[in-house]
């Protein structure tokens, strides 16, 4: 009896258990959760894996890469605000499966032309004298800026607004899934590029291409799947709030409406669609969260982090591909830390007092990289400036040389090309690296190259805190229906500022001016927290403010 009385406690804990698991699975949040995660996934390797065909293709120089950056940027950049309001004119679903069908469609067909010029390479080259393969590396960057457009609008829908609606009320449900659901992205950001990268080191570019576009066309139908489900049991997903309409267009519509109908369709069109960006901005300025979304923005401008930026300079100081890989791997570890810590001092201390901790914790972390511009082994070395501004002179020529004691070897034939082969090429998630190329020469101290990215790996923390605190902010303070509309301006500013920091590397692209760059990038970091600073003391004003209130009206009640 007491055996068939265990036994039967036993099967009916594990019922309990299995029943307990199989809703969690077929829940909103798991299936969020899934379909994220393959978005993230298929992004990452494709935004790894397209800068490296564009190098293939144009002859190993970095051009076309640098092309196909500034004309993402500038496409968010520009079109921002019109994704954002899309969003949210249209119901959720539509936009859903809308940007998830172009996203995936864009990089299939990219993927095809890809392959196709891999394999004809040499025939697409002689067609119409050249031109044809100038038509083929067109409609590569405008497909791939296609997708990331997609990418982008597909990004705010589900994670700046499904998740707040799935979430409702409980602001701590909806802190959980922002750090589960950027745990995931600091993990896949790893494995993704090394899984493409892999593929295409012992196979070849073509099978590279297959595999993302298998990967494309298998995640579409998942993911379509999952988000369609989501929306059958979320029934609040189905209800979207009116636009306001701004107060500029409820004043005198009918001179409005007289002066634009007297306009060709092409510019009224266009006139509407410089309207709404307007009006989009406006309404990012307008937010009470507006000092802390910019200061988000600022921080996007510097060099302190594993772009290819930082890790470039760090091949030249002699640092190894193998050792570069690692510290990436700590850099997102540190950043793990930075969503448990996050979700640690919200419960404890509110939102706006987490930011300020984080905040703190960043720029002291940074104040090591600047310890290390003046620390021994640095390159770093103003006079280079003045070197650059007179290098005709064959006197400041010669002394040029000589403190270019940090940098590649200088090679003999000008015209030799930026990579090698591609049999000499390893790829990790943001960096290129060679087995044919040696690195720069050793320096003569460690110490400085200790410091950089001890306080760029350290400050993660710090930043993914910061990050998620103010994605947070964004989602519970911006009204459901300008939602949209202010996150792609959100996403414009990111853009923008991150434009700013590669003009600074354009202009200062010298290992000896590595260490200007990195206290240019300390001051638009400490600017950014000085906007979230005001924001936070605003805040606890207000929150004083409604306490006072709060208190004097019961005593009015009680009278």
């Amino acid at each position: 009896m007491y055996l068939k009385h265990l036994f039967s406690s036993i099967f009916g804990f594990c019922v309990c258990v299995s029943g307990a698991v199989l809703s969690y699975l077929m829940g909103p949040r798991f299936l969020v959760y899934a379909s994220c995660a393959l978005s993230i996934w298929g992004d990452r390797m494709w935004h790894f894996a397209i800068s490296v065909f564009l190098i293939e293709l144009y002859g190993h120089n970095l051009l076309l890469t640098a092309v196909f950056g500034l004309v993402v940027a500038g496409s968010v950049l520009v079109f921002g605000a019109l994704i954002g309001d899309w969003i949210d004119r249209k119901p959720r679903n539509k936009v859903a499966h809308a940007s998830l069908f172009i996203q995936n469609s864009s990089v299939t067909a990219c993927c095809i032309v890809l392959m196709l010029v891999f394999s004809y390479k040499i025939e697409i080259e002689q067609m119409w004298h050249g031109w044809f393969t100038v038509i083929c590396y067109t409609v590569v960057i405008i497909l791939t800026d296609l997708a990331n457009l997609a990418s982008t609008a597909l990004t705010i829908t589900i994670q700046k607004d499904w998740i707040v609606v799935i979430t409702g009320d409980n602001r701590g449900q909806l802190a959980g899934m922002n750090a589960a659901l950027r745990r995931m992205d600091q993990v896949i950001n790893i494995f993704a590029p090394l899984s493409v990268g892999q593929v295409m080191t012992w196979a070849s570019n073509v099978i590279g291409c297959g595999f993302i576009l298998g990967w494309n066309l298998i995640s579409l139908l998942v993911e379509f799947i999952f988000l369609s489900r989501v929306y059958q049991l979320v029934p609040s997903l189905a209800v979207k709030p009116q636009q306001n309409t701004p107060m500029e267009q409820k004043s005198s519509p009918e001179m409005q409406r007289k002066s634009i109908t007297k306009l060709p369709l092409y510019f009224r069109k266009l006139h509407r669609m410089l309207c709404t960006c307007r009006d989009g901005w406006k309404a990012y300025y307008r937010q009470s969260v507006f000092l802390a979304g910019l200061g988000l923005a600022f921080l996007y401008t510097t060099v302190l982090g594993f772009d290819c930026i930082t890790t470039g300079y760090a091949y030249t100081q002699g640092i190894s591909g193998s050792l570069l890989s690692i510290l990436m791997a700590l850099s997102a570890f540190s950043g793990l830390m930075g969503t448990i810590l996050f979700t640690k001092l919200r419960k404890c201390y509110g939102l706006a007092i987490t930011g300020i901790v984080s905040s703190f914790l960043h720029i002291s972390c940074l104040m090591l990289c600047v310890f290390s511009v003046f620390a021994p082994g640095s390159p770093f070395d103003l006079g280079i400036f003045s070197l650059l501004t007179h290098k005709n002179s064959s006197l400041n020529h010669e002394t040029l040389q000589k403190n270019q004691l940090h940098i590649y070897p200088v090679q003999q034939n000008v015209n030799q090309p930026i990579l090698p082969d591609r049999s000499s090429i390893h790829w990790t998630n943001n960096t290129v690296l060679f087995d044919s190329v040696q690195g720069g020469d050793h320096p003569e101290s460690y110490i400085s190259i200790i410091l950089l990215f001890s306080g760029v790996i350290l400050a993660r923390t710090g930043l993914w805190s910061f990050d998620l605190t103010v994605t947070q902010l964004l989602q519970e303070n911006i009204p459901e229906s300008e939602r949209g509309i202010v996150n792609g301006v959100q996403s414009s500013m990111n853009y923008l500022m991150d434009l700013v920091h590669f003009i600074m590397v354009i202009l200062a692209p010298q290992p000896q001016q590595f260490g200007l760059l990195v206290i240019i990038s300390l001051l638009f970091v400490t600017t950014g927290h000085v906007m979230y600073f005001i924001y936070a003391k605003k805040y606890k004003i207000k929150e004083r403010v409604k306490q006072r209130n709060s208190e004097r009206k019961p005593q009015n009640t009680s009278v």
